[in-house]
């Protein structure tokens, strides 16, 4: 019963872009409303007067008509009209399986969905028998329709995004009720009648009030899929744990504090999603099983103190907010708020923070080096997130936790989270809370808004010199002191080792160990250097003889009036500087290796990655089941924040037009603690039907040069000091064998691919890669919103089984190839992505789709041809790359 629901509810959508495609032709031939119709399907929600088009419809009803199955109006349509419409549906449309009257079509000025006007239904659709599945979602309905419960054949029941405070007794009465999703509503209770429907496979809860879960929702014997994410539940019922069907059980971002152990012994349960809760202890059952996430639980913590004496006032619990990946803004009030977003991050507004609510925004930006200045031993943790509204200054600070990787080597060295103001960049006072051994928090509290990121430095010791002077050592090695004498300063003033005072009143004496092996009694004075560096110089010059250098049998000590970069060498080389820079460099370098895998169902879809040695083999074990080729590259040496690129080469080319991709170059930045990865779809103009393609990928360092040479190879014959070429791994395209044309049958290998045009933009298959990364479990959704057939996802499903890239691919691929040379195939797919609540996939199409735009309009005015194109009549601010 939950594949004929999931199937009349997909299949209703699906007729959408021919529903659309009809209502053009009728506008434009004059021909009524006929052609909206189509076999057994009516849609009606996709331009205004809806209702009046139905009602004229059913004044002269057709044969046809009186057959319809699936019928679609809009939510935003007057309340009375709509109401007598459905009066009329009720009379005149008995074989109706299928009825959608979905809000959400029309948008307010920032974008956000507008919620459509129906706020009940008439008693006579009761009378519908056939009726199966009914969508209600994006309305204003505060209380379930009497006439639902007595629709007996119900079986999808949609009330997504309504006004809902609870749900009626009476809804445990539909016997044949296999998905029922209410989720975004006011739901504070759920009736114990709910456990009545022995029908019920998959129930959708999430993004409620709900505080308190009835014990008869254990009775659901049928239940495979029970989502309760982001709502208030502190406990769960034992009864559970008879849920012997479930598969599936959702229940992050609540207040749980512990859960039924019966949950341990579910036979089919493969998932348990228990992240971001208030879980201190739970059953080792749980706690070992690989199919729970834990994920954002005190878990291990002591417990919070005992509540408070009578009488002592009670402060009000501040509200919680979890952003799905498809926000990025939520609002601030006085009351103040804790929120985590869908990367991870969390911020703690608290109570007074703004007098004032406010409307934060947040981005995650990747790294590169006009974002992240870091210093010659630094080393970037974590991505930049951008929060706004910049410099708003708060009244109380709030509270920032950015999750990263610790790294391995942490002796000497501190992590902290580093901020633009208006000064520059700065440090914050940064605190470690730990989550595990591999994942750490960043925690500081924040005056204001701007970028923040997270850094590995060497540890800054610092101390308050006041007038008398004082002793500062560092905590790295206690044998480094710093001695400030009296009047050193005039007034107290806080001094960091690695960052003081321009000047010193008075000369301060630096006392450095001794290099190892020696001592100051046996030493050969003419064989010891002190060098000195003044950033941004990459020069050490050699100062031995500018200042008196005072030994004892471990230390040396000399005097300097400023801070900078002080080494202490001893060589028999006369000239310590060249040394000096070589080994400078050395300690800042990476030792990487670089890696190209084709993935093997697809070999035009190429995995790059630079890669620490230490990482190879781990990664490589993981990617091998679903990648192959080549042994990594040898031993590579590069500095933390230095760009590179990829070039393809021998007859391949990057079939992408991507920002990070600059004349078929893909451009890369490394960063040793990040995951420098990047996947690409290549092409070749040469024929695979004759023999396959064998050609290469080489990096090269630097960024992509403006005159990029044909024969870009002949670099690697040059391998020197100076040479830009870092390694070539070979890259093959098998040949295409039998009659089939690239793309059908169980191939994902497709021939030169290009929805859109110049104008609007276009989408390259690794554009369309890129989407289908990150479609996951939703893909069956935008595929009938694309208008492909139930029949066709299921022989997917079937055909790459087993494989959920596969059946991605297959579906995406093969759409966009049936859609060459049509017009709005674009539109559609975005239009897809958001009906199936993709906004953050629908998002970065657009974006891909802008790109395209300007680079289009940038070549019309390189060619004077501004004047002949439409889109040249823009301001230049709209028309500015």
């Amino acid at each position: 019963m939950a594949e004929v629901a999931e199937e009349l509810e997909l299949e209703a959508a699906a007729t959408e872009d021919a529903a659309r495609d009809a209502a053009d032709a009728a506008d434009a031939e004059g021909a009524g409303d006929l052609p909206l119709l189509i076999g057994s399907r009516l849609s009606l929600d996709l331009y205004p007067g809806g209702c009046h088009r139905l009602l004229h419809l059913l004044a002269q009803p057709s044969a046809q008509l009186l057959e319809v199955q699936f019928l679609r109006l809009s939510g935003h349509e007057d309340p009375q009209l709509l109401e007598t419409t459905l009066a009329q549906v009720a009379c005149s449309l008995r074989h109706l399986r299928s009825l959608v009257l979905r809000g959400g079509q029309r948008r307010d000025v920032l974008g956000a969905c507008v919620r459509g006007s129906l706020t009940t239904l008439p008693a006579g659709l009761s009378g519908l028998t056939r009726l199966a599945h009914l969508d209600l979602s994006f309305n204003s309905l505060e209380t379930l329709p009497g006439c639902i419960p007595q629709m007996r054949g119900l079986s999808a029941l949609l009330l997504s995004y309504n006004l809902l405070s609870e749900l009626p007794e009476a809804l445990g009465a539909l016997p044949a009720l296999s998905f029922l999703s209410a989720t975004h509503n006011c739901l504070r209770t759920l009736p114990t009648a709910l456990g009545a429907l022995s029908t019920l496979q998959r129930l959708d809860l999430s993004e409620n009030l709900l505080d308190a879960l009835p014990p008869e929702i254990g009775d659901l014997s049928s239940l495979t899929e029970l989502n309760l994410a982001s709502n208030r539940l502190q406990s769960l019922p034992s009864s559970l744990g008879g849920l012997r069907s479930l598969r599936l059980l959702v229940l992050h971002s609540n207040l749980l504090t512990s859960v039924p152990t019966g949950l341990a012994h579910l036979p089919l349960l493969t998932r348990l999603d228990l992240r971001d809760n208030q879980l201190r202890d739970v059953s080792p059952e749980l706690l070992d099983a690989p199919f729970v996430r834990l994920r954002g639980n005190p878990l291990g913590e002591a417990l919070p103190a005992l509540p408070s004496p009578p009488g002592t006032p009670v402060i009000p619990e501040m509200p919680r907010l979890f952003l799905n990946s498809d926000s990025d803004s939520f609002p601030v009030t006085p009351q103040g708020c804790s929120v985590t977003l869908a990367c991870g991050v969390r911020l703690q507004f608290p109570a007074g923070a703004t007098a004032t609510p406010v409307s934060i925004r947040y981005r995650l930006w990747l790294p590169e080096p006009r974002l992240v200045p870091l210093g010659p031993h630094d080393t970037l943790l974590s991505r930049v997130l951008e929060l706004q509204p910049h410099g708003v200054a708060f009244q109380q600070e709030v509270g920032l936790w950015l999750l990263f990787v610790p790294p391995r080597a942490r002796r000497c060295r501190e992590v902290v989270v580093r901020t633009l103001n208006g000064d520059g960049w700065s440090d914050l006072e940064t605190h470690l809370e730990g989550e595990g051994p591999k994942r750490l928090w960043a925690h500081c509290q924040v005056p204001h808004f701007s970028w923040f990121l997270v850094v590995s430095r060497p540890v800054s010791n610092a101390c308050l010199v006041p007038p008398e002077g004082t002793l500062l050592y560092s905590s790295g090695n206690p044998g480094v002191k710093v001695t400030f004498p009296p009047g050193a300063t005039e007034e107290p003033r806080q001094v960091y080792m690695q960052n003081g005072p321009p000047n010193f009143l008075q000369p301060v004496t630096v006392q450095l160990p001794l290099p190892p092996g020696v001592t100051g009694l046996s030493l050969d004075r003419s064989r010891l250097h002190l060098l000195y560096r003044a950033p941004p110089e990459a020069v050490w010059g050699d100062i031995t003889a500018q200042v008196a250098l005072e030994l004892t049998h471990v230390y040396a000590r000399f005097q300097v009036t400023h801070f900078s970069w002080y080494w202490l060498w001893y060589t028999a080389k006369t000239c310590a500087q060249g040394l000096a820079r070589r080994a400078w460099e050395r300690l800042r370098l990476h030792r990487v290796s670089l890696i190209a895998l084709q993935r093997r169902r697809d070999p035009q879809q190429v995995l790059l990655q630079c890669l620490p040695l230490s990482k190879v083999d781990a990664t490589l074990r993981r990617l091998l089941e679903r990648y192959r080729g080549p042994e990594p590259s040898d031993t590579v040496e590069m500095f933390e924040g230095e760009k590179f690129f990829a070039a393809f080469e021998g007859g391949i080319d990057v079939d992408a037009d991507r920002p990070d991709c600059v004349q078929g170059r893909v451009c890369f930045v490394f960063y040793s603690h990040l995951k420098n990865l990047k996947e690409v779809y290549v092409t070749t103009t040469l024929d695979r039907r004759a023999q396959a393609v064998r050609g290469q990928v080489s990096f090269y360092r630097g960024a992509v040069p403006e005159e990029v040479p044909e024969e870009a190879e002949a670099a690697r014959h040059q391998k020197g000091t100076d040479s830009p070429w870092m390694a070539t791994l070979p890259i093959k395209l098998p040949r295409l064998r039998g009659p089939k044309a690239p793309g059908q049958g169980t191939s994902l290998s497709l021939a030169p691919l290009n929805l859109g045009d110049v104008e609007t933009g276009f989408l390259t298959q690794s554009n369309l890669l890129s989407v289908a990364r990150r479609l996951g479990p939703d893909w069956p959704a935008v595929a009938l919103h694309l208008g492909m057939p139930y029949r066709e996802l299921q022989r997917i499903r079937h055909e790459f089984r087993d494989d959920l890239d596969g059946q991605i691919c297959h579906m995406l691929f093969s759409w966009a190839e049936r859609q060459s040379g049509q017009p709005g195939a674009v539109g559609r797919l975005v239009q897809a992505l958001e009906q199936s609540d993709r906004l953050d996939i629908a998002e970065e199409v657009r974006a891909v789709l802008e790109l395209g735009r300007r680079k289009y309009e940038d070549s019309i005015r390189r060619t004077s041809l501004a004047s002949l194109s439409p889109s040249a009549s823009q301001s230049p601010e709209s028309a500015q790359a």
